[in-house]
């Protein structure tokens, strides 16, 4: 990783979340970080062996049915044509840079980063209630030198 100056990856889906799975509270830190690290531990695992197969059956299903796997690995081409492993943020608590919120809508909003050294991994996740588990709508993922 200290190689790479800034590598961003983002996927961005537009969704109208029915009022009927709105919730305005976001999870209690422990649950958040239980979504946090293994959304981006899965979209790590998919960068490192190409097979998106695992990330894209964690994601909502309006993020299913817009990006399959392949097209997946086309988004974040820049992290899987590349030798980057995040697994070191597995064994760190990610910092939030604002409190996670929910909106009208029901999307929980989390953004923050992990401190990791010499090159910060910085995250934006929104998360959108399915049943009673939060499923991952939008991923950006940038590394970058720490400030």
């Amino acid at each position: 990783m200290s190689a790479i100056t800034r590598i961003t990856a983002s996927l961005v889906l537009l969704l109208a979340a029915s009022a009927s799975h709105a919730q305005s509270i976001a999870p209690a830190m422990r649950p958040l970080e239980a979504r946090v690290k293994p959304s981006l531990l899965s979209f790590n695992e998919a960068n490192v062996t190409g097979n998106y197969a695992v990330f894209h059956a964690r994601l909502s299903k309006s993020f299913h049915q817009q990006f399959p796997p392949e097209k997946l690995k086309e988004v974040f081409r820049q992290f899987n044509e590349k030798p980057i492993d995040l697994d070191i943020v597995a064994a760190m608590p990610p910092i939030y840079d604002q409190e996670p919120t929910v909106d009208g809508d029901g999307k929980l909003t989390v953004k923050g980063f992990f401190a990791t050294e010499p090159t910060r991994v910085n995250f934006e996740m929104d998360f959108v209630l399915a049943g009673d588990e939060w499923k991952l709508l939008r991923l950006n993922v940038v590394l970058a030198p720490v400030p």
